[in-house]
């Protein structure tokens, strides 16, 4: 009885775990539109603001026992927390420069960048199947952007570099991670305060510093307070992934953020009244069938992969 229990209250966690990431996952992405459309803070000095809330975040975790740091070579970290700047400001201005759903689903296109990375520098392989699935999801992306209404030349241009600069973020993470046996917390302990470093000595040459639109600006009370709640959830967001893998695994996330896609999607058109086409919706539920089709693939795969190793003698 006592193990039943044990189960039940282990499983409970779990759900709570992706119900609290689902509601800040969909939360930063809103909250962040409703920044820049509401108050036009600017871009940079969002991100600038959640790396330091991240940051300091990780700092209490540490000082809480909630993982151990570990020292490392920061001359090894550079590249990486330049990318993870680009990521996040590349991202950041795709969201700020397109409609909710044109930004959600380029961020589809990463998955097909990161196996083109993995293929052409890594001479990593992919199965013929895995490889099939990125044909619908570049046509569902294709076909979403193509029949957009509130289509922006410069917010597709964005999109294209976040994808490309998140692809190789993720995939030098996993090769840092690999090279320096560390886990994510312990690899965004370092990330973090570099990154902001590096923000806070571009944001005056990109953007205002003091005065109207700035970052020390005449702001409002309410606009403050939501840039701080907004680095507050992305910390968040950055924490509940990593317990969420941790507890489960890797494709328990995954399959989870094809449900956080759709309501992603799903809020943008009724929150911010985003137009969808015939063809869009065409092209979401093309783009859909190829990251489930894929996910499921992957996932046979690894099981596949399980099972041949518990073969062997």
């Amino acid at each position: 009885m006592a193990s039943l229990a044990d189960r039940v209250q282990g499983n409970g966690r779990i759900a709570a775990g992706l119900l609290f990431n689902l509601l800040v996952s969909i939360c930063i992405v809103f909250l962040n539109k409703w920044i820049y459309v509401h108050h036009g803070f600017s871009n940079m000095s969002l991100t600038l603001v959640h790396f330091v809330v991240t940051w300091l975040g990780l700092y209490i975790c540490q000082k809480l026992d909630i993982f151990a740091p570990k020292s490392l070579p920061l001359s090894k970290l550079l590249l990486l927390a330049l990318s993870f700047c680009g990521f996040v400001v590349f991202t950041n201005l795709s969201l700020q420069n397109n409609t909710i759903g044109t930004y959600q689903l380029a961020k589809a296109m990463t998955m097909p960048v990161i196996i083109a990375i993995q293929t052409f520098w890594y001479q990593k392989s992919f199965s013929v199947r895995i490889q099939l699935t990125l044909i619908p999801i570049t046509v569902g992306v294709i076909l979403n952007s193509y029949y957009d209404v509130k289509f922006h030349s410069l917010g597709l241009v964005f999109a294209a570099l976040g994808v490309l600069v998140t692809s190789l973020y993720q995939v030098w993470v996993g090769a840092k991670q690999h090279e320096l046996q560390v886990n994510s917390m312990q690899l965004l302990y370092y990330q973090a305060p570099m990154s902001s470093a590096m923000l806070l000595v571009a944001v005056p040459f990109f953007e205002p510093v003091f005065g109207e639109g700035g970052i020390f600006g005449p702001w409002s009370v309410s606009a403050l307070l939501m840039v701080l709640l907004s680095g507050i959830i992305a910390f968040m967001v950055n924490l509940s992934i990593y317990w969420i893998i941790g507890n489960t695994s890797p494709v328990t996330y995954n399959m989870f953020g094809h449900f956080k896609f759709c309501i992603t999607l799903c809020g943008g058109y009724i929150l911010f009244k985003d137009p969808l086409s015939f063809n869009q919706g065409l092209g979401i539920l093309c783009t859909l069938c190829g990251i489930l089709a894929y996910t499921h693939f992957k996932l046979s795969e690894q099981e596949g992969s399980k099972s041949k190793m518990v073969q062997r003698p």
